[in-house]
């Protein structure tokens, strides 16, 4: 009956966004053409081909100009697919989310890559090679602020639900939240990884994006120096981290993509326990962070005793509208210094983080002891075989 009722509710605020929607589609008509329009249409139906992180390194240790002509092409073909589905689906969000001005700023964003996409020519020789490569590398840059611009969104949303519903009726808004997020993730994988192969001189090990013997103790030690300057910054003092686990272990990975886990992990800990701590006479204890590298899996366990999680909180922390800090996040939001790490964000930390791990296999748990504080495990896999797991 609850579920009905905010469903009602929200219904009701969706007549109300009638006019706007309506905007909105008149809108898109202006800034693309018919065709264009039914071009996005057809390849968004497309099926996606997803590629692993074996793949990826294999057929990028030999950055050839076959290969990369290859690759290009591979590219050429492929990102439009996975770029006009996110367009489709940005058009038609549940709730309104559709017509808020960030969201369809994303949206034009997307349709905005997706014609680059589409108008440049089929990649024959090395010229047009390195001229789709300049191309995608701008593409990047142009969805640098996607994340905190659809963060913006949902806050714009979440201005016009009633707090309580917020968590109870918006179901669809995290699945889709899962499925664009994952789908960015791999988009930017994919652009990166072809752009870095032109690197003339790729560091020791590297290829492209992946680093072949990355050492796991290494990353999780400069993202928790990392971690613990934002601390520092913010409350003036931080508590000690310490790392345990076999230094001279390596295994093939991104290491962007766990230093960010990592540093996301060890900054929520940082700030549990510095708060917990802060007007306390006792000296706060350290954060713990152990890398375990098993035949399968390199779990990485952040332990800390910031006081825990309530269990009715635990279902919430993966969800992108929630988050026990203040938002940083307003309308007059500027993008321009979204590279300003705050000690606690908007709330997609953790959601994000899992996406991150669950891309090349893995997983993220959190386990926590209300009370006493909280255990995040990060699973990698180590085989690095599994295949995308496209949205």
């Amino acid at each position: 009956m609850f579920h009905f009722v905010v469903r009602q509710q929200i219904l009701r605020e969706e007549e109300g966004h009638a006019k706007k929607q309506m905007a909105a589609k008149k809108k898109l008509c202006e800034t693309m053409s018919k065709s264009m329009i039914e071009e996005v249409q057809r390849l968004g139906c497309l099926k996606q081909t997803g590629v692993s992180l074996r793949y990826m390194m294999e057929f990028g240790s030999r950055p050839t100009e076959r290969n990369l002509l290859i690759s290009a092409q591979f590219l050429h073909k492929e990102l439009p697919i996975r770029i006009a589905r996110r367009a489709i689906e940005l058009e038609t969000l549940p709730y309104g989310l559709s017509d808020k001005p960030a969201v369809l700023k994303v949206r034009d964003w997307y349709l905005d890559s997706f014609r680059d996409l589409r108008s440049f020519p089929e990649i024959k020789q090395t010229n047009d090679e390195k001229e789709f490569t300049q191309m995608i590398k701008a593409i990047k840059v142009r969805h640098n602020n996607v994340v905190p611009m659809m963060a913006l969104g949902v806050q714009q949303l979440k201005k016009d639900v009633h707090p309580k519903n917020v968590d109870e009726g918006l179901d669809e808004i995290h699945q889709f939240l899962d499925r664009f997020y994952m789908s960015r993730i791999g988009i930017r994988m994919l652009i990166g990884q072809h752009v870095e192969l032109h690197n003339p001189n790729p560091p020791p090990h590297c290829v492209g994006y992946i680093h072949t013997k990355m050492s796991p103790m290494e990353v999780a030690r400069n993202a928790s120096e990392d971690a613990r300057s934002i601390c520092l910054r913010e409350y003036g003092c931080a508590p000690d981290i310490n790392i345990y686990g076999d230094p001279n272990f390596t295994f093939p990975y991104v290491p962007s993509h766990l230093h960010l886990m990592v540093f996301e992990l060890v900054k929520n800990s940082l700030r549990a326990v510095q708060e917990r701590f802060m007007d306390s006479d006792k000296i706060a204890p350290p954060v713990r962070i152990i890398v375990a590298d098993g035949l399968e899996d390199v779990t990485i366990k952040v332990s800390d005793e910031g006081g825990g999680i309530a269990r009715s909180g635990l279902p919430k922390i993966f969800t992108y509208l929630y988050s026990t800090a203040r938002n940083p996040l307003d309308e007059n939001y500027d993008l321009g210094t979204a590279d300003n790490v705050t000690m606690a964000g908007y709330g997609y930390g953790l959601p994000i983080s899992r996406l991150y791990a669950q891309y090349f296999g893995g997983d993220l748990q959190i386990i926590s002891m209300e009370g006493y504080g909280t255990d995040a495990y990060l699973h990698l896999s180590r085989l690095g075989d599994s295949q995308e797991p496209l949205p």
